[in-house]
């Protein structure tokens, strides 16, 4: 289940070394929290992150975190609704896990210095998003959650003095004579204690990279958000899973044809206070398609919109919410409401546009309960992993829980395995990875956006498997290589996270969640209820995708026991 690739991305041998016990890679709530957890199981830990400790993608979440605290309200029924969101791929043991652990972690979250807004009764004020039938999200600085809680993980771990390296790509996994995890290559951009290419010599390593939104022309994701973690771990011969399912928020800010790069969001909970989708006419069209309407799963609102646009001949949609009032807009959501006036929107005195942008990936590098992949001594949590919680279709707000849920695990893994040196090797069959031109990270993505976006076919993915085969053909050619560097790393990483997803997109003929087949329509559970599973396996030239299928919703032993 461990088969190593022994592939690289080209580039230098590492300058430099630091030892640790363990190193995190990634600074959302899901990296810090196991940075955090770890050292206070006495691990050396260090953090490598791609731009600063405070910047990674937990602080652009606007909604909230997801648990079972307000009265009334039980793992139980937040249980059924996860599952009804994830359209029947969830793997009901994870979910469990989730649900069940989540409010006692929250509270450690709080006690660690997070502040949620509170009531007039100093209760936690809890909101309701998408797909909940309850008010359980709880949220921060009205729509600043993220924000709150990173700040707060970012003062802990800086008082726990924990070694941090910043502005850093993370390049490739390192692996022991046995084929566990030794560690981490990276390069470190711009001057400081460290720069160039380096490592981190960790016998635990730490995935926590967040996702790969970047891989389309529009998403809501930051510029870092280039599937780094995913690209990884293929290239270290782990398996990943349930790629196909990228989530687009419903409601992003329409900012004109052609916009591209990072645009801003409109959180779900603006719907869950009450906030209509609306056509130019003013109709409400999500009204009769959903018992809920606009709250309906994301995956669901994200076509009544799509649907709605294809109807009208309409690039976009409209969000009206000024019956808030200026008062409710600048007290629970003044972000959002800031981030409109911005582009000349007032959503006090008008409708603002809205249109689907990649949000989410729900899949990636598939784990076990306990955070570890197929590759021992390799964890994953938050976005980068795919641990089954979210199925086909992710939860409003159970991103944030679901990092800090695992990180704890991981965490407590970690504590429990016996501490050991690690010495890292270098295969003898190792072979680079061309880098890509940067210039062809936008080909990347608008091969993608036109082919494997919100709607798909055979024909179009298709399409999108001939663009991609085709730059990757072109940057082998005499004379075409890149140089090594990090744009060219970046775009290297974007384009094999782009080939697995479009693979398991033509593979899945059915539509579920957020995986919108236009020429298969319909839900398949006879044959389609179950995860597709990829891995990158050596060829006689370079490497070869193979893909399969599970037996049912739940993942298969990660099978450390074949290694010894």
């Amino acid at each position: 289940m461990t088969g190593a690739t022994g592939l690289r991305l080209a580039g230098p041998r590492p300058g430099w070394v630091v030892e640790a016990d363990v190193v995190v890679v990634g600074s959302g709530v899901a990296g810090l929290t196991a940075a955090l957890r770890c050292a206070a199981a006495g691990r050396k830990t260090v953090i490598v992150t791609k731009a600063r400790l405070d910047a990674g993608s937990t602080r652009w979440a606007q909604g909230g975190i997801a648990a079972a605290l307000g009265e009334g309200d039980t793992p139980e029924q937040h249980l059924a609704d996860t599952l009804v969101a994830g359209a029947g791929l969830c793997d009901e043991e994870a979910v469990r896990t989730l649900v069940t652990e989540g409010p006692d972690a929250v509270r450690r979250l709080i006690r660690a210095g997070a502040r949620f807004d509170t009531s007039e009764a100093g209760e936690i004020a809890l909101t309701r998003e998408g797909g909940h039938h309850r008010r359980r999200i709880a949220h921060a600085g009205g729509d600043a959650t993220g924000a709150e809680i990173s700040r707060a993980l970012v003062a802990a771990v800086r008082e726990a003095g924990i070694e941090t390296v910043e502005n850093a790509l993370v390049l490739d996994l390192l692996k022991d004579a046995d084929g566990r995890a030794a560690g981490v290559s990276l390069h470190v951009m711009g001057e400081g204690r460290h720069d160039g290419v380096g490592a981190v010599h960790a016998p635990a390593v730490v995935l926590a990279t967040g996702g790969m939104g970047q891989v389309f022309s529009a998403t809501t994701n930051p510029a870092v958000s280039t599937g780094d973690g995913v690209a990884l771990a293929l290239r270290a011969g782990a398996e990943v899973s349930d790629l196909e399912f990228v989530q687009f928020h419903p409601t992003v800010l329409y900012l004109g044809p052609g916009s591209e790069g990072q645009q801003p969001l409109v959180s779900e909970a603006v719907r869950g206070e009450g906030a209509h989708l609306v056509d130019a006419d003013g109709e409400r069209f999500m009204v009769g398609r959903h018992e809920l309407a606009e709250l309906a799963p994301r995956d669901i609102v994200a076509k009544g919109i799509m649907r709605r646009m294809r109807e009208r001949g309409a690039d976009h949609m409209y969000l009206d919410a000024r019956h808030f009032g200026a008062r409710m807009w600048a007290e629970r959501f003044p972000t959002i409401l800031a981030a409109c006036r911005a582009h000349g929107i007032d959503p006090v005195t008008e409708p603002i546009p809205v249109a689907p942008a990649a949000h989410y990936a729900s899949g990636g590098v598939r784990t076990d309960l306990a955070g570890r992949t197929t590759v021992p001594g390799l964890y994953a949590c938050g976005e980068v992993a795919c641990t089954g919680v979210h199925g086909a279709n992710r939860l409003a707000s159970n991103s944030l829980l679901e990092g800090l849920v695992f990180a704890e695990r991981i965490a407590a893994d970690i504590a429990r395995t016996p501490a050991r040196t690690s010495v890292p090797v270098v295969p003898g069959d190792e072979r680079t990875v061309p880098p890509l031109p940067p210039e062809a990270r936008y080909a990347i993505q608008r091969a993608m956006t036109a082919g494997a976006g919100v709607l798909r076919s055979a024909d179009s993915l298709a399409r999108t498997a001939g663009e991609l085969e085709a730059l990757r053909a072109d940057s082998g050619a005499p004379g075409k290589a890149a140089e090594p560097g990090v744009e060219s790393w970046e775009t290297a990483n974007l384009h094999l996270v782009a080939t697995v997803l479009v693979a398991a997109a033509l593979r899945r003929t059915e539509t579920r969640g957020c995986h919108w087949r236009e020429d298969h329509p319909d839900r398949d559970d006879a044959s389609w209820q179950r995860h597709l599973v990829v891995a990158l396996r050596p060829a006689a030239e370079g490497s070869t995708l193979v893909v399969r299928t599970t037996d049912s919703t739940a993942f298969p032993p990660v099978a450390h026991e074949e290694i010894p």
